[in-house]
């Protein structure tokens, strides 16, 4: 009987290590790089012909590039809230900018710190109290981290104790405006850019991108870094690398917007014990989804508090189909909003209860000289449609995208009798994610606290606020929507 017993345990062993499903080393350990307002398509890896990236180029070559991966808000401190506490920004009771999430809720950090993760965060925080909690150690002063937020970051990996396993949140300020110099100022020549087709191709615009290359060059410079000394301590096999940022670029048709522009973000994993090179993954995934990852990662539980599903098994089986159905709001940041985003496989539907305001993005990227060229493309009567876009008055209550025809997302579909039946499906799935996860249109929204001029121009309304997004149950509510 005995005999019997142990032969069909190594039939049931054999079967499982014949299976396919590769076993991913234990407690590992992780680092999450965070860009400051950079999008999905900044970097060499996404197809940037003009930006210098060769360490992150490097990384997404032997790792794990996501080419759907989408955040919750393109707007720091909302997208921040959601990524840690794997929620929703309506779900975390700070869905506009500089808002403070309530102390009950818990960050991924502050799980992993209690099941004995060494945690430091070095960069730009801007997240809240209930953070804090889940750092050993932090860096979030400009003095000590420096003008692009990565002074500290190498610092923090030699200086780490060798006994734990350790987590870095690693959150640069480049590419915030304003540009300041640095090492890599002017190495990104403006003469040799194209601006996208949504900007003027004017000089002006040319030398504003250039500098935002040139701070997206330091963050990958800095990553290199941290790469090198993770090899010197023969420490870089077993440690996840996850890159991305936290919202668009900050410029016109980007920073702000509930379109790929704004809320796609570039995602990268990097972890040379489980992963060699990977086909692309195109599966949709949200950033509440990075939560439950990392615990399960590091073989923890993910409390309930977290709406978001891990994706662990894409790390192993990139072309496995995971969401089918991605979820994004655009709450006050410097200016009143009110929109929401659902990303299908093929379509992408967007409402907007404030069609009666224009788009033009937050104010400093209406402060740019990218939007001054526009500007005076539209005093002169030479804007192309799309770039007038973000000028255009009262805009569409609703939009719906054929993403699989239309990937820029340029044709409103929603008046199409053809698209009706479509329009009405989508209709339905955001009216149920609305429901189930307690989100609402509050009467009275923040106003605008500036003008739609340069210079940061206030209003009479500055410093006034409104009322938040979300019911009294939203930031209790574990229902997810949707998935």
């Amino acid at each position: 009987m005995q005999i019997i017993r142990l032969t069909s345990l190594l039939v049931l062993l054999l079967i499982i290590t014949s299976s396919g499903k590769k076993v991913l080393p234990s407690q590992p350990n992780l680092i999450v790089f965070i860009a400051d307002d950079v999008s999905w398509d900044d970097f060499g890896c996404y197809g940037n012909p003009y930006v210098n990236t060769p360490n992150i180029d490097k990384l997404a070559a032997n790792g794990l590039k996501f080419n759907n991966f989408y955040l919750t808000a393109s707007s720091c401190s909302p997208s921040r809230n959601s990524i840690m506490t794997g929620r929703y920004p309506h779900n975390t009771g700070a869905p506009e900018l500089h808002q403070q999430p309530p102390d009950h809720l818990l960050s991924f950090a502050e799980v992993l710190k209690d099941n004995g993760y060494y945690s430091v965060q070095a960069g730009k925080f801007h997240m809240g109290p209930y953070a804090r909690r889940g750092f050993d150690l932090t860096y979030d002063d400009r003095k000590s981290f420096g003008d692009g937020g990565e002074l500290q970051w190498v610092k923090s990996i030699s200086e780490r104790p060798k006994d734990r396993p350790f987590f870095m949140w690693f959150a640069a300020i480049d590419a915030h405006r304003s540009w300041g110099p640095n090492d890599f100022s002017g190495t990104h020549p403006p003469k040799s850019i194209l601006p996208p087709f949504y900007l003027d191709s004017g000089q002006q615009t040319k030398e504003d991108l250039a500098k935002y290359y040139d701070e997206i060059y330091r963050f990958d410079h800095y990553i290199g870094e941290v790469v090198a000394e993770l090899k010197a301590q023969k420490a870089l096999d077993n440690t996840v690398i996850m890159i991305m940022a936290d919202n668009g670029r900050p410029f016109p048709h980007s920073k702000t917007r509930v379109n790929d522009r704004g809320m796609k973000t570039p995602f990268i994993v990097h972890w040379p014990d489980a992963i060699k090179k990977m086909p692309d993954c195109n599966s949709l995934v949200s950033a509440i989804d990075i939560a439950p990852t990392i615990l399960q990662l590091a073989g923890i539980r993910a409390p309930q508090q977290f709406q978001g599903t891990s994706f662990e098994s894409l790390i192993t089986e990139p072309t496995k189909e995971f969401r089918s159905y991605v979820f994004a709001e655009h709450n006050w940041h410097d200016y009143e909003a009110h929109e929401r985003m659902a990303r299908f496989k093929d379509f992408m539907y967007i409402r907007n209860s404030r069609p009666n305001l224009p788009l033009m993005g937050p104010a400093d990227a209406v402060g740019s000289p990218s939007h001054q060229d526009l500007v005076t493309l539209k005093n002169n009567g030479q804007l192309s449609e799309i770039q007038a876009d973000i000028f255009a008055v009262p805009r569409a209550y609703e939009e719906l995208f054929d993403c699989e025809n239309d990937p820029e997302q340029l044709l409103n579909l929603a008046s199409k009798p053809e698209y009706k039946e479509k329009l009405e499906e989508l209709r339905n799935v955001l009216d149920t994610w609305i429901e189930e996860t307690n989100d609402n249109v509050p009467e009275h929204l923040t106003p605008d606290w500036y003008t739609h001029k340069p210079g940061y121009e206030k209003t009479e309304q500055h410093g006034i606020r409104g009322d938040t997004p979300g019911t009294d149950k939203a930031t209790t509510t574990t229902e997810s929507g949707p998935f």
